[in-house]
């Protein structure tokens, strides 16, 4: 890759940012496209400089968006009212991740490289394909997620690069036309990935077989996709668990200290000083409240306030079983005898210590193979295979507490549902997955204690538009629920 191509759209990038800001779609300065889309190192360094723009968009949404609405999250040592008001289920129009422009700037760079990349001369056509194919990947993983995060929403194609382009100010498309999407880009980020492309911190085959099992089985579970949706889950899940090159392994914690192992499907690369907080930062210790000998022995510890923990009944459920080897990594608890005061932290994503500084250079695992394990067994329970999915969550519950057969085959359909979202709340803690398996598996209103009996309210799972936005873009409404 050539470096000047790197710092040529690094620049590119930042001028865009400011190109979905709010979605008013303004663009503060043209950039001649004749003066990047040369050659194929323009195309490869776009890649990374897409993301670069991707792990910035979700990595302190991931976790607003993804898991605090649970339920299971609560103010750690101190607290913020922001978080509080996303735990609680109260989002107001003007909190900080109501706001997608983040996204919209990751989609935009994303259609910048698939209206451009096409015309330009590739030495090897796989290469060409890997980047067509890494494009369409991220664009699809983003309006996925904003598909579930705020339903209703644009649908933007082309790339925009001017303030004199038609479709600044889009209105919200459909929530359906938007899934549509997210499908239609899976399918053509399958066909142009190379099936030999096994990268782990960009898209590979396997990983967009991930999403799109992930996909296809929210399409069955909330939006009536009906069997074919499940059948494509199905087979999605079936290529993934077929692949040699992915594999659980025996020891849970090594899944967060050798980031490329044979577990880890796809995750975000975060380099020195590239991540320098996110939402990683907010679940260690601040280092003034501990005792220096305990810091890193075994005390880990950040830069700022521990703003969220988990919640007590949350905890238990982690530690509820003594033999849990996913315990001590999920969370972990230390009294300083020196500080007369009990800590605690969360192991996964915690970054290096070096030279008295938190470095948050841990990936951040997306999909695992675990995920594709657990994935199987809620489509084989879907499909009555109910011997199946007990097999399927019989190998994470024989990994996590050393036990054979721990799920017995006389489980009813609904007890094994209720077994595997136990066990994925167990394996995924803090990993970004629960908020959409609570909605999945249809039990939001029912364990999160903040939306018990809030069920007839509107829109109440949805997350409202930044009222920024809507002033800006006078042709945006407001999510219904949240427009009174």
């Amino acid at each position: 890759m050539k470096s000047k191509n790197i710092i040529v759209f690094l620049s590119i990038c930042a001028l865009l940012t400011a190109c979905h800001g709010d979605l008013d779609i303004i663009q503060k300065s043209e950039v001649s496209a004749n003066s990047m889309w040369q050659d194929e190192g323009d195309a490869t360094s776009a890649v990374y400089g897409l993301y670069n723009r991707f792990r910035s968009a979700f990595q302190q949404g991931y976790m607003y968006w993804g898991e605090y609405r649970t339920g299971l999250w609560a103010d750690g040592l101190t607290g913020q009212t922001e978080r509080d008001q996303v735990y609680q289920n109260q989002i107001p129009t003007n909190h900080e991740y109501a706001n997608w422009n983040d996204l919209y700037t990751t989609i935009n760079q994303a259609n910048l490289i698939l209206k451009y990349t096409p015309q330009i001369k590739f030495n090897d056509e796989k290469a060409k394909n890997k980047v067509l194919g890494n494009a369409y990947f991220v664009r699809a993983f983003c309006y996925y997620w904003i598909g579930r995060i705020w339903g209703d929403a644009p649908v933007l194609l082309e790339g925009f690069e001017s303030d004199k382009q038609a479709g600044l100010y889009p209105e919200r498309d459909l929530a359906e036309q938007v899934f549509k999407q997210v499908g239609d880009d899976l399918q053509l980020a399958l066909k142009y990935m190379p099936v030999t492309v096994t990268d782990r911190n960009l898209a590979s085959f396997t990983a967009i077989q991930m999403l799109i099992a992930d996909y296809n089985l929210w399409m069955y579970k909330v939006r009536d996709g009906g069997e074919t949706a499940l059948s494509n889950a199905a087979k999605a899940i079936d290529s993934v668990l077929g692949n040699s090159n992915y594999s659980l392994v025996n020891d849970y914690s090594s899944i967060f200290k050798k980031e490329k192992g044979p577990e880890v499907i796809f995750a975000w690369s975060y380099l020195q000083d590239e991540h320098t907080g996110g939402a990683t930062n907010d679940w260690l210790v601040p280092s003034q409240y501990i005792s220096p000998e305990y810091i890193e022995n075994p005390v880990k510890v950040g830069s700022h306030q521990q703003w969220c923990f988990y919640t007590s009944d949350y905890k238990a459920l982690l530690s509820e079983n003594k033999n849990d080897q996913r315990t001590m990594v999920s969370y972990q608890t230390f009294y300083d005898d020196k500080k007369k005061g009990t800590f605690q932290w969360i192991n996964k994503f915690a970054g290096s210590w070096m030279s008295g500084t938190r470095i948050f250079d841990s990936d951040v695992i997306v999909y695992r193979y675990a995920d594709a394990v657990l994935f199987d067994a809620e489509i084989k329970n879907a499909k009555n295979d109910r011997t199946g999915a007990v097999a399927a969550l019989n190998r994470i519950a024989g990994r996590a507490y050393a036990t054979d057969n721990f799920y017995p085959n006389t489980l009813t359909a609904s007890e094994i549902d209720k077994s595997i979202l136990k066990e994925r709340m167990k394996e995924f803690a803090a990993e970004g997955k629960l908020w959409w398996d609570y909605i999945r598996f249809n039990v939001a209103f029912e364990k999160n204690p903040f939306l018990v009996g809030r069920d007839s309210e509107q829109n109440v799972l949805l997350w409202p538009v930044a009222q920024a936005s809507i002033n800006q873009n006078p042709n945006l409404k407001q999510t219904p629920g949240y427009d009174k």
